[in-house]
């Protein structure tokens, strides 16, 4: 009999399952798909030559996390590739406000009014970064907090709305970019704790950069099971689960699935009835003949690029497709260039380029052109250095990620109290009502990213119950 099977091979999944195998426990992996990797991916979903991330492609909270800077990676093949900028924000006067690895160029690109303001808010976590990231995303139960001073005084700034934070400064160039940093988790920008998200992209970017992995997203997903079957963990792939009889004997059985699937697989009835999905996405993959051609020059060397031309526009957007059940006229949109820095994702001279908007739950309709005609304000000419595009709405998303109900790519709404308690109200969000099941999706705490922590939390709820058996 095997100690653990770990049921999906995302990367909260494969971390769940490289610490268990790391204690000494024997471990094996099932995956619906013909690869591991989940939300991490890479394929040729345009032209030969071109990789695409499917799904993430920077990794801000990748590289700042306490599960992966724990592991080997890189001795599997991990290399993270860091743009000149990590992040800009293009307004539509062909000026932008940047996110760089220097907090006093970021500020100074906010303008004289804010940027003192931008400063003060910053700089008390920075020095304590290390420790700040992994006491929030370790629940109180797995690991007691090395700084709770830090903690608490996060939690005062953190807690809170955006809307109430960016009070702070005085003029929109910050505005915006701290309201683009919230949307990255698809939250209404009035929302609980959002002020947290925005601070912790920017904290990120400051520490450790938002890069790329070389190669593409595929590279961390590989790396992960490369080391699982380094430990004696085995994977298995092209493998379905649609009950738990379906799986070999075990004395503890792990999900990193959606609620809905583990009640379905489980037998868990309406146990995760009030888990609430939140909107989906609408992503593109292009092939570019040349890079984009953004007006802003900050834009052309960043990883990352915010597209909204200032935070109501933005807010305009989330509410659109949170609240009012429609796709946005002027959509939010999340662009990665991976090429910028990566030229092994195409061809010699030609690039790779990443986007999505927001759009309902579900939603059924087709975004493209109003994603390249927003894309247009900021990059005049872009559509004429389209060679190919690869068009993936919520059905499609869905489709190639079981995980992703909907289109939502969080695995539930980040919004209100299930913003830090998921998927229900529990001291122990990662059991179940099988003493011998558990969950470590992004669906869990600290929530969704690609960062592994929920995997590696659960890992400790696993291995607790394991001794005691």
């Amino acid at each position: 009999m095997l100690d653990a099977v770990v049921v999906g091979a995302g990367p909260n999944g494969l971390t769940a399952a490289v610490e268990l195998a790391r204690r000494g426990f024997s471990v094996a992996l099932f995956e619906a798909k013909d690869t591991v990797g989940g939300g991490a991916r890479t394929e040729e979903l345009t032209l030969p030559g071109f990789r695409h991330d499917p799904c993430s492609a920077a990794h801000p909270l990748a590289v700042s996390s306490p599960a992966f800077r724990a592991l080997p990676l890189e001795r599997h093949g991990l290399e993270w590739l860091h743009p000149e900028l990590p992040m800009a924000h293009p307004f539509p006067d062909g000026t932008a406000a940047v996110l760089s690895r220097s907090v006093a160029e970021t500020a100074a690109s906010f303008g004289p009014r804010d940027a003192g303001a931008y400063r003060r808010l910053v700089t008390p976590f920075l020095p304590r970064w290390d420790t700040l990231v992994r006491d929030f995303m370790s629940l109180p139960l797995t690991a007691l907090p090395r700084d709770p001073v830090t903690l608490a005084r996060f939690g005062l700034v953190g807690l809170p709305p955006s809307t109430w934070l960016t009070r702070r400064f005085r003029d929109e160039r910050a505005r915006t970019l701290f309201a683009g940093l919230v949307a990255h988790v698809m939250a209404p920008l009035s929302g609980f704790a959002t002020s947290a998200i925005g601070l912790v992209f920017a904290l990120a970017a400051h520490t450790r950069g938002w890069p790329v992995a070389r190669g593409g997203s595929q590279a961390l997903s590989d790396a992960l099971a490369g080391y699982l079957r380094e430990l004696g963990g085995t994977v298995r792939t092209d493998y379905e689960v649609k009950r738990l009889d379906d799986l070999p004997p075990a004395r503890a059985y792990v999900f990193d699935t959606s609620p809905t699937a583990l009640a379905r697989i489980a037998g868990f009835g309406d146990h995760y009835a009030r888990y609430r999905y939140g909107p989906g996405v609408f992503k593109i993959d292009y092939a570019l003949d040349g890079p984009v051609p953004w007006t802003a020059p900050e834009a052309r060397t960043a990883g990352t690029v915010q597209i909204g031309a200032d935070s109501a526009e933005i807010g305009a957007a989330l509410r659109a497709a949170s609240r009012e059940n429609r796709a946005p006229d002027a959509p939010f949109l999340i662009t990665v260039q991976p090429s910028v820095v990566d030229p092994t994702r195409a061809p010699a001279g030609k690039h790779v380029f990443w986007v999505y908007g927001h759009v309902p739950h579900g939603w059924t309709g087709d975004l493209t052109d109003t994603i390249e005609r927003q894309l247009e304000r900021f990059a005049p000419g872009f559509r004429d250095r389209v060679l190919a595009r690869a068009t993936a709405g919520p059905p499609e998303l869905a489709a190639r990620n079981a995980n992703y109900v909907g289109g939502d790519i969080a695995t539930g709404a980040v919004s209100g109290l299930q913003t830090l308690l998921r998927p229900k109200l529990s001291l122990s969000p990662y059991t179940t009502p099988h003493p011998a099941v558990f969950i470590c999706s992004q669906a869990t705490p600290p929530g969704p990213g690609v960062h592994g922590m929920p995997g590696h939390n659960a890992a400790k709820a696993v291995w607790r119950r394991l001794r005691q058996t």
